[in-house]
């Protein structure tokens, strides 16, 4: 009977050892294309994370410009005079 037991194991360890040799393989497969999909989308996050980087450098150099803008417009105001028209009494 323990013959039989271990010839059956042996069996059972034979074909486990062969369908985990055809999953590793299908699982190596797609281990390399996530692996090639993770490293184009972190190269993407750079790239996204640079684009932001500039763009919230051009947005501060406009808000600086808005304020000279606002600050120029600002004291080129001056209080005009109002021109009253004489009236003359004999009229």
């Amino acid at each position: 009977m323990r013959k039989n037991n271990t010839a059956g194991l042996l069996f059972a360890v034979a074909l486990g050892l062969s369908l985990i040799g055809c999953e590793d393989t299908k699982a190596r497969q797609e281990n390399e294309q996530l692996k090639a999909h993770v490293a184009e989308l972190v190269k993407e996050s750079g790239d996204l994370g640079n684009r932001v980087d500039a763009l919230t450098q051009e947005n501060a150099s406009l808000k600086q410009e808005n304020e000279q803008l606002k600050k120029k417009a600002n004291t080129k105001k001056t209080k005009k005079s109002k021109h009253h028209r004489s009236t003359s009494s004999g009229q």
